[in-house]
């Protein structure tokens, strides 16, 4: 999606694929099939191009840092992305700059969570601080029966050398962040891209739902979300932006409490899958925003295109052939399709549809039927 939005701006796009049939693999010419991870590799893929940017937040800022010192432009740079690929480190920053989190403590032994319990009330969240997505590495502790399986989890996936035990040593890549529990309403995501100049766009508020870890469904503008209201999320990711000194697209997934106040979740730096809708749903998507950050051009109107814009992602199912399915569902002509060339597994993201409408549930309800065809729940 990324390269669809670089051709017509007259950027050529190189890839660095992990596997030959990735799906950006299958729509890139220039690909380079590598490890992200491997010094070499990454060092002789940057000689061929002028800037480098990423659909994942994974590759290792040391490495990302050799890059910026060799002379090539990395956007976001190894220091704004920390706080993606980190979420102890981020929400110490976020804390610091005052911004509302979840009541968080960086935990290093299961009687340390328990005491974290203790002081805010159980279910408490335990998150792996790296490496987690979609759900994995994030546990909901009901009691002190389960304080264990983090550690456990975390001790099988580093081995048990690598284990952090002392509290006053020095922290290892990955330690266990204990947040509260959020009650939320909803959740809700803002998008802001950036330039490195510092000119920046906001998309609207979408309201977000997650179904085990995955993000199923968007619904941009949030509905119910007054002016006043919006426009103070759309401050908060403005604000987080500049002050991490992000460039291209961030991400900022927030829980909205009963009280209307909302909290950071996360952050992601690259095009978001709560951002999707914005390809057909507002005058510059997502990707082209990106795009045009990273090459540092004047940015595109996120005004929208309609009154509401659904997104419903399509999750492996039982259906193997998602085109053979194509003709039912495109025979409503205001369903887009976005199909992502990957093998069909359940629970896999392999795509999305769109709908645009000023009646937001007529919207919803159309996306999710077409979803549900290529998922194979329908016929």
């Amino acid at each position: 999606m990324m390269n669809e939005a670089a051709t017509p701006l007259g950027l050529r796009v190189r890839l660095l694929a992990e596997a030959p049939q990735t799906s950006a693999a299958q729509v890139v010419p220039a690909t380079t099939v590598g490890d992200y991870a491997d010094e070499a590799t990454v060092l002789a893929f940057a000689d061929h191009v002028d800037a480098v940017t990423f659909d994942h937040e994974h590759v290792p800022t040391a490495l990302l840092a050799r890059l910026e010192a060799a002379g090539t432009p990395v956007r976001p740079g190894p220091a704004a992305l920390e706080f993606a690929q980190d979420k102890a480190a981020m929400r110490a920053r976020l804390s610091a700059m005052g911004i509302p989190c979840p009541a968080w403590r960086v935990v290093s032994t299961p009687d340390a969570l328990a005491d974290f319990a203790t002081d805010v009330g159980w279910p408490v969240i335990a998150k792996t601080s790296r490496g987690g997505y979609d759900g994995k590495g994030v546990w909901k502790v009901t009691g002190p029966d389960g304080v264990e399986e983090p550690f456990t989890a975390l001790t099988h996936a580093l081995g048990p050398t690598e284990r952090h035990t002392d509290a006053d040593g020095p922290a290892p890549d990955v330690v266990i962040l204990a947040e509260e529990f959020v009650p939320f309403t909803r959740e809700l995501s803002v998008l802001v891209a950036r330039r490195p100049g510092g000119q920046a766009v906001v998309y609207p508020v979408t309201e977000t739902v997650q179904r085990d870890g995955i993000c199923h469904e968007t619904t941009t503008p949030a509905p119910g979300l007054s002016p006043e209201r919006a426009a103070g999320i759309e401050a908060l990711g403005l604000r987080i932006a500049e002050e991490l000194g992000v460039v291209g697209i961030l991400a900022v997934e927030l829980m909205e409490r009963p009280t209307g106040e909302v909290v950071v979740n996360e952050l992601a730096m690259r095009p978001h899958n709560t951002g999707h809708w914005s390809i057909e749903g507002a005058v510059t998507s997502q990707f082209e925003n990106h795009v045009r950050a990273v090459a540092d051009l004047p940015l595109g109107s996120t005004a929208l295109r309609a009154p509401s814009a659904v997104m419903t992602n399509v999750l492996g199912g039982t259906n193997p052939d998602l085109v053979g399915s194509l003709s039912c569902v495109l025979a409503d002509p205001d369903v887009r399709v976005h199909l992502y060339g990957k093998g069909v597994k359940p629970g896999r993201k392999v795509g999305h549809v769109t709908v645009l409408d000023a009646d937001v549930e007529g919207a919803r309800r159309r996306a999710r039927a077409a979803a549900a065809v290529l998922e194979g729940e329908r016929a």
